[in-house]
């Protein structure tokens, strides 16, 4: 008999899952949990899928009315279930960066961590996926999510730790033992803020690199410093080694970084 590979036990974390519909999210999303518990007996993962909630709320059919409330009730559960110290899996499209954020947010907010998962599986796999299951949603709804879905990497912390075309992978089990020690790895590892290393758990180090990553998102949306953005990134990395250890409130913080930010573009 072979031996598994040794797993550190885990604390909870959030997996945000991503991709389009009929991409096989809800599939990997119960192999995920079934392996995860299989393999540490001591996590708890809880799946959270809005459709579920949609159904529940909008018991005579669709109405795009009570999407907002949909919205908040899965942002509520998935809140819920990690503050009971589950593993939760969104197993949902979020295909908006503002969508992975919302998920993000809360993450941060517990001071966990937090994982995206795109599950890529391409379009026309997906049209065909959907009709074999009987097009329980609409072919060009398919189509229309494609040519909304927000690309990786406007945000550092917008990165998929791993990008899954699920039509690729023909073997899932093995595919599992393998994936399940990274993903474990990834939850365990010491935090690497752009060559600096620090522990997730030091809460000064943490606002630093949140608060930074706030005002360098904000100024790029200027469309003045969008030309910058190399040298911008490269500014905060030099202003996080000068004041990781510098006690500073929000606001003088925010007034040194964007005084010194000026001086260095000289703009």
């Amino acid at each position: 008999m072979r031996d598994e590979p040794f797993l550190p036990k885990l604390k909870n974390f959030l997996i945000c899952l991503t991709g389009l519909p009929a991409s096989g999210k809800s599939f990997f999303a119960k192999k995920l949990k079934e392996d995860l518990t299989c393999q540490q007996s001591n996590v708890s993962v809880k799946i959270i899928d809005p459709d579920l909630i949609r159904a529940a709320i909008q018991e005579e059919g669709f109405d795009p009315r009570k999407e907002k409330l949909v919205r908040k009730k899965n942002l509520e559960l998935i809140r819920k279930y990690l503050k009971e110290g589950h593993v939760v899996i969104s197993d949902d499209l979020n295909y908006y960066t503002s969508m992975r954020h919302d998920l993000k947010q809360i993450a941060d907010d517990l001071k966990i961590k937090f994982i995206i998962l795109h599950i890529s599986t391409p379009v026309q796999t997906c049209v065909k996926w959907n009709e074999k299951r009987g097009r329980p949603i609409p072919d060009h709804l398919i189509h229309d999510i494609a040519n909304k879905f927000d690309k990786f990497g406007k945000y550092q912390w917008d990165q998929p730790f791993q990008v899954l075309d699920l039509s690729t992978i023909t073997d899932i089990d093995a595919f599992m033992r393998s994936f399940i020690p990274k993903l474990v790895e990834k939850v365990h590892e010491i935090r690497e803020i752009e060559g600096i290393s620090t522990l997730s758990s030091h809460s000064a180090h943490e606002k630093l690199d949140q608060k930074t990553r706030l005002l360098v998102g904000s100024i790029l949306k200027q469309e003045k410093y969008k030309s910058h953005k190399n040298a911008i990134l490269d500014f905060r990395k030099r202003f996080l080694k000068q004041y990781l250890d510098v006690p500073l409130e929000d606001f003088e913080l925010e007034k040194e970084f964007k005084k010194q930010l000026h001086e260095f573009l000289n703009i």
